[in-house]
C-alpha cells in the first residue's frame, strides 16, 4: 500500500536527483554554461574578491638601470545576498487515497507533479537569468481600455498561462495590495493578457510582479546591463570596468556589429566570448543575413539537449526572455551561480518532506535553493540593442 511515508521516501531518494539535474542542466542553455559553486558563500551572503587590470613589475630596462617597481593589480570586493528560490507541489488527500492501493497510479501522480514543477521552475529560472532581480513582469500601458477583460502590457515575453502575479505601484517599489491573480490567456500578437478575478479597476501605468518575488530575485543580465549605478555593492561610475559594452540603435544585424562587440570586450577584459543569446526575431534576422551571402549556417548541439546556430564556433541561442531587438554576447566563464547548497526538499523538524496544508485536505512539498548569480567581469560582457529586421 502506498502511504505518505513511501511518497516522502520517493521524493528524497528518487525524484530529488532527477529534478535537480533537470533544473541545473536542462532548464536553460545559459544556465548550463554557468559554473555552480558553494565557494564565497558566508552565511546568507556572498563575498567575492575579484581583480581587474594587470599587475605591474614587468618592463624592459638598461643593463645597469633600476629594476621595475612592482605593484598589485586592481581589486574589489563584491557583496550580495543569497536569494531564496522555491518550488512547491500540491497533492490532494483524495488523490492520494484513490491511488494508495495502486502503486502505478501513485507513481503517475507523482510524475505528473514533478513534470509540472520542472516546467514551472524552468520558465521562472530562465526569466530570472535575463531579468533585473526586481521580479517585475511588465508595465500596463497608459492607454489601457477597461472595455474588456484584457490588459495591454509592454512586455509579453515574461507571461504564460497560470503564472501568478500581483499588481505593483507605478514606481515598482511595492505591491498595491495582497490580492493574488494568475494569467488566464496571453495574446502575444496584440501584447495583452487576461487574468483571473478581473475587476474594473484603474491599472494604467501600474506594474505586475511575481507573487512574493518583488526585489527578491537573482541578479540577472537585466541588472548587469542596467542603468543603475551600483552592482554587487560597487559603484559603476567610480569603477569603469564594472560597465559592460553596450551598443544601442544597431539597425540591421551584421557580422561586423557582432565582431566589433567581441573585439571590444576581449581587448578590454582579456576574456573569451563563448556564448551569444538573442531573441527569435534577431535569430531570424541573422539567418537572413547569412542567406543573403549564400552561406550555410552550422548548427551546434549543446549540453542539455539544446541546439544553437554558430557564429565562428560560438553558439548563438534564441531565448524567449531576450528583448525582441537585442543580442547578448557573453563570456560565461566569468559567471558563477553561488549557492548555499544544491536543490533540496524543505524538511520539517520531524524530517518529513510532505506536509498537510493547514486547514485544507491538501499535502505539499517544497523544493528550495539559496543562490545568487555573480558576474566577476562585467566588462567582459556585451549587449547589442535596437536591432531591426525579420
Amino acid at each position: 500500500m502506498v502511504t505518505l511515508e513511501t511518497a516522502d521516501s520517493a521524493l528524497k531518494t528518487v525524484y530529488l536527483g532527477v529534478v535537480g539535474n533537470q533544473l541545473n542542466i536542462n532548464a536553460n542553455p545559459l544556465l548550463t554554461k554557468i559554473k555552480q559553486t558553494s565557494n564565497n558563500v558566508y552565511g546568507n551572503e556572498i563575498r567575492k574578491a575579484t581583480s581587474f587590470g594587470i599587475s605591474g613589475g614587468v618592463s624592459a630596462g638598461a643593463e645597469d638601470g633600476a629594476l621595475p617597481t612592482a605593484f598589485a593589480k586592481g581589486r574589489q570586493h563584491f557583496e550580495a545576498t543569497l536569494k531564496n528560490l522555491y518550488g512547491t507541489i500540491e497533492i490532494t488527500d483524495k488523490a492520494i487515497r484513490c491511488s494508495q492501493n495502486n502503486a502505478g497510479a501513485f507513481v503517475n501522480l507523482l510524475n505528473d507533479e514533478m513534470e509540472s514543477l520542472i516546467k514551472s521552475s524552468t520558465f521562472n529560472l530562465g526569466r530570472m537569468l535575463y531579468g533585473d532581480g526586481s521580479g517585475i513582469l511588465g508595465t500596463i500601458n497608459s492607454n489601457t481600455s477597461m472595455d474588456d477583460e484584457y490588459l495591454p502590457i509592454d512586455n509579453i515575453r515574461n507571461l504564460v498561462t497560470n503564472l501568478g502575479f500581483r499588481f505593483v505601484n507605478a514606481a515598482g517599489s511595492a505591491y498595491i495590495d495582497n490580492k493574488e491573480y494568475y494569467v488566464r490567456h496571453v495574446d502575444k500578437a496584440a501584447k495583452k493578457f487576461s487574468y483571473s478575478a478581473y475587476a474594473e479597476d484603474d491599472y494604467k501605468n501600474k506594474k505586475i510582479a511575481t507573487l512574493n518575488g518583488l526585489n527578491n530575485e537573482i541578479t540577472g543580465l537585466g541588472k548587469i546591463f542596467g542603468d543603475g549605478d551600483t552592482l554587487y555593492g560597487i559603484s559603476k561610475t567610480a569603477n569603469k570596468w564594472m560597465n559592460p559594452y553596450k551598443q544601442a540603435s544597431v539597425g540591421a544585424i551584421s557580422e561586423t556589429a557582432i565582431q566589433t562587440a567581441i573585439d571590444e570586450i576581449e581587448e578590454a577584459s582579456g576574456s573569451e566570448v563563448d556564448f551569444i543569446a538573442c531573441s527569435t526575431k534577431v535569430r531570424r534576422a541573422y539567418q537572413e543575413v547569412m542567406s543573403s551571402y549564400k552561406r550555410n549556417i552550422d548548427v551546434m548541439n549543446l549540453q542539455g539537449g539544446f541546439k544553437a546556430l554558430s557564429y565562428n564556433g560560438i553558439p548563438v541561442v534564441a531565448d524567449r526572455f531576450v528583448e525582441d531587438d537585442a543580442m547578448y554576447i557573453l563570456s560565461t566563464k566569468d559567471f558563477e551561480l553561488c549557492q548555499l547548497c544544491d536543490w533540496q526538499w524543505l524538511e520539517g523538524n520531524d524530517g518529513k518532506i510532505i506536509k498537510q496544508k493547514e486547514g485544507y485536505p491538501v499535502f505539499t512539498a517544497t523544493l528550495v535553493k539559496y543562490a545568487e548569480l555573480l558576474c566577476n567581469r562585467p566588462n567582459a560582457q556585451a549587449k547589442l540593442s535596437g536591432i531591426t529586421g525579420a
